[in-house]
C-alpha cells in the first residue's frame, strides 16, 4: 500500500513511490534482462543488491542480484536439490549461478521445462513468457488484453504459453508457427517472382532443370580433360618447332614444284631435238641441175657429222639436267618425310597436354562452371519449392487444424474446467457472468474472453483479473506455477469501486482456498472502504511496511532519483 504521508502537500504524489517498481523488482530477481537503461543499473541503485526469499520447488531459497553484476545470481539454500548446480563462493559463503541458468532452474522447478533448454528447439514455452502471466508489467503493455502479457508478444507465443499452462497440446501451436514461417517465405518469393524482382533468378523449374543438365555435362567434359591433361614445360618451344617444320615442308614443296616444272620443260625440249635434214638440201641442188664438186660434197658430209654431234650433245645435256632435277626432288621428298615425322611426333606431344597457363585456364573455367551448376541447383530448389510448396502447405495446415480440433475434443475436460472456472470468477464480480471461449481455428487455438460492457477499460481489466486467477488455479492443479500472482495498481484503473472491493475479496478467498499468494499494489485512497461481505477485513491483508509520498525516503528504494 502507498499512503499519503502526514503533512503532505497537494504537489506530492504516490505515483512514484515504487508500486510498479516492486513488480519490476520481482522480475529482476526472477531473471529478467537488465539492459543499460534498467532502473537497477542507474547510479542511485547500481551498487545495491536486492534479495527475495521464495519457494523454488519444495524448498525455500534466498535469492540476491545487483545491477552491478546483473548476469550473476547469489543463492542460499538447499542447492543440491536444484536441477542446475550453482558454484560455491567460499569468500561470500553463498552459491553463485548465472542468470541464464537461474531462469532455466526456475523454468524447471516451477513449470517443468527442460533445464537447460535445448538451443535447437524453436517456438517452445519459455520461462520468461510463462512467468509474465503471473506478474504483469504495465511498461510491457500487459494490461491490454487477457491473453497477452506484452504488447510485443507474438500470437504464436500467446498460443503456446496458454496452451501449455492449461494443459492443451502446445506442440500444435508450435507446429502452426513453423508453418506460418514457411508460408511467409513462399508468399514473399511468389510476390517477388510476380513483380519481376526474382523473375530472372527463379524462373520455371523445367527450364532451369534443362540448363542444369547442360551445365553438369560441361563439368563432366572439363573434368575428363583435366584428368588426362599433362603440363609440358617446353610447350612453347615445341609449338615453335612445329611451326618452323611446317614452314620448311612448305618451302621444300615449292622448290619441288619448280623442279618438276623444269623437268617437264626439259623433256619437251628433248623430244623436239632432231638431226638436220642435209639429204634434202642435196636433192634440192641436184634438182636445180647444179653439179657439186667432190670437194664441196666432202665438206657437206663433214658439216652433217658436226650437226649430228651437236644434237647428241644437246640431248645429253638435257638428260643430265632432268636427272639432276629428279635427284633434287627425291632428296627434298626424303627431307619432307623426315620433317613430317618429327612434326607428327611434336603434335602428338602437344595434343596429349599443354602449357601450365592453359591448364590453369581450364581449371578456372571448371570453377566457373561448378559455380554456375551450384547456382542453378539452388535456383531449381527454389523454383520447385515455390511451385509445389503451396499445395503442401495447405495440406499441412489442414492436418494441423484437424490435430487441433482433435486435441480440443480429447481434452474436453480441461477446456470445460477453464470455462467454468472463469465463469465462476467473473460471476463473483458482475451480475452477468463473463465467458471464456476456447476454439480450434485455422489460425490456431483461440482464447477469447467476454464480459458484458467489455468496451470499458475497467471491464477489460477485470477480464484480465479473472483470466489470471483462472490460469493460476488451473496451472497450479497441474503442478506448474510459481505459486503466486502479482497485480499492479494499474489493473484497477477505471474499475468501479464495488468491483475493486469484490476483486480484492475474491483474490483473498481463492488464494486461501487454493494455497497460493495473491499480491496487489495499490494507493490507499484507491482502496475501497465498503462493498465487502460481512466479516471480511481488507485491512488485515495490508503489509506492515507501507510506501508513502515522502519526497526522499518514502519510496520503495528509500531514495528518490
Amino acid at each position: 500500500m502507498a499512503d499519503k504521508s502526514d503533512g503532505a502537500t497537494d504537489r506530492q504524489s504516490r505515483n512514484g513511490a515504487g508500486k510498479t517498481s516492486f513488480v519490476d523488482l520481482v522480475h529482476f530477481l526472477c531473471g529478467s534482462n537488465a539492459p543499460k537503461d534498467s532502473i537497477f543499473r542507474t547510479p542511485a541503485l547500481i551498487d545495491s543488491a536486492f534479495e527475495i526469499v521464495m519457494n523454488v520447488g519444495d524448498d525455500e531459497y534466498s535469492v540476491a542480484r545487483s545491477g552491478k553484476k546483473p548476469s550473476t545470481i547469489m543463492l542460499n539454500g538447499p542447492v543440491e536439490n536444484l536441477p542446475i548446480q550453482p558454484k560455491f563462493i567460499e569468500s561470500d559463503g553463498l552459491y553463485e549461478i548465472s542468470n541464464e541458468n537461474w531462469k532455466s532452474t526456475l523454468g524447471s522447478c516451477w513449470f517443468n521445462l527442460e533445464a537447460p533448454p535445448n538451443p535447437d528447439d524453436k517456438n517452445t514455452p519459455t520461462f520468461r513468457s510463462l512467468f509474465s502471466y503471473f506478474a504483469r508489467r504495465q511498461g510491457s503493455g500487459a494490461f491490454q488484453t487477457p491473453v497477452q502479457h506484452s504488447g510485443q508478444q507474438q500470437l504464436w507465443d500467446q498460443q503456446v504459453a496458454i496452451s501449455y499452462l492449461l494443459g492443451l497440446d502446445w506442440h500444435i501451436a508450435s507446429d502452426l508457427q513453423g508453418l506460418r514461417g514457411k508460408e511467409k517465405i513462399v508468399k514473399e518469393l511468389g510476390k517477388a517472382a510476380r513483380s519481376g524482382d526474382l523473375g530472372t533468378f527463379v524462373g520455371r523449374a523445367a527450364d532451369i532443370r534443362t540448363r542444369l543438365a547442360v551445365a553438369e555435362r560441361k563439368i563432366e567434359r572439363l573434368s575428363s580433360q583435366l584428368r588426362t591433361f599433362q603440363v609440358i614445360p617446353e610447350y612453347r618451344e615445341l609449338q615453335d618447332e612445329a611451326n618452323d617444320i611446317t614452314s620448311q615442308i612448305n618451302s621444300l614443296g615449292e622448290e619441288n614444284f619448280i623442279d618438276r616444272g623444269l623437268i617437264s620443260d626439259l623433256e619437251a625440249s628433248l623430244v623436239e631435238e632432231r638431226e638436220p635434214g642435209l639429204s634434202d638440201l642435196g636433192r634440192l641442188y641436184e634438182e636445180a641441175g647444179v653439179v657439186l664438186p667432190d670437194m664441196v660434197r666432202r665438206r657437206f658430209d663433214e658439216v652433217e657429222v658436226f650437226h649430228r654431234a651437236i644434237v647428241e650433245n644437246r640431248r645429253s645435256h638435257l638428260t643430265s639436267e632432268i636427272t639432276s632435277a629428279s635427284r633434287r626432288i627425291q632428296e627434298r621428298e626424303r627431307a619432307q618425310s623426315d620433317l613430317d615425322a618429327r612434326r607428327r611426333q611434336i603434335m602428338g606431344i602437344l595434343q596429349s597436354g599443354g602449357a601450365l597457363e592453359q591448364y590453369t585456364a581450364m581449371r578456372e573455367e571448371l570453377g566457373r562452371a561448378e559455380a554456375d551448376v551450384e547456382s542453378l541447383r539452388q535456383r531449381l530448389t527454389t523454383a520447385e519449392t515455390l511451385e509445389s510448396s503451396k499445395a503442401e502447405l495447405e495440406i499441412e495446415r489442414a492436418r494441423i487444424a484437424q490435430a487441433l480440433r482433435d486435441d480440443v475434443h480429447e481434452r474436453e475436460d480441461i477446456v470445460n474446467e477453464a470455462i467454468v472456472t472463469f465463469e465462476e470468477l467473473s460471476e463473483a464480480l458482475y451480475e452477468t457472468a463473463g465467458s471464456l471461449t476456447i476454439d480450434a481455428t485455422a489460425n490456431g487455438p483461440s482464447f477469447e474472453v467476454k464480459i458484458e460492457g467489455q468496451r470499458s477499460k475497467g471491464i477489460t481489466n477485470m477480464q484480465i483479473f479473472c483470466f489470471d486467477l483462472m490460469l493460476l488455479e488451473l496451472s497450479s492443479r497441474r503442478g506448474i506455477s510459481p505459486g503466486f500472482l502479482i497485480h499492479d495498481s494499474h489493473l484497477f484503473d477505471g474499475v468501479d469501486e464495488r468491483q475493486v472491493a469484490k476483486a480484492l475479496q475474491l483474490g483473498a478467498d481463492r488464494a486461501a482456498e487454493h494455497g497460493y499468494q495473491y499480491i496487489v499494489t495499490m494507493n490507499s485512497d484507491a482502496l475501497p472502504t465498503d462493498g465487502y461481505r460481512a466479516g471480511f477485513n481488507v485491512r488485515s491483508h495490508i503489509l506492515d511496511v507501507r510506501l508513502t509520498d515522502e519526497t526522499e525516503t518514502g519510496g520503495l528504494f528509500g531514495v528518490r532519483f
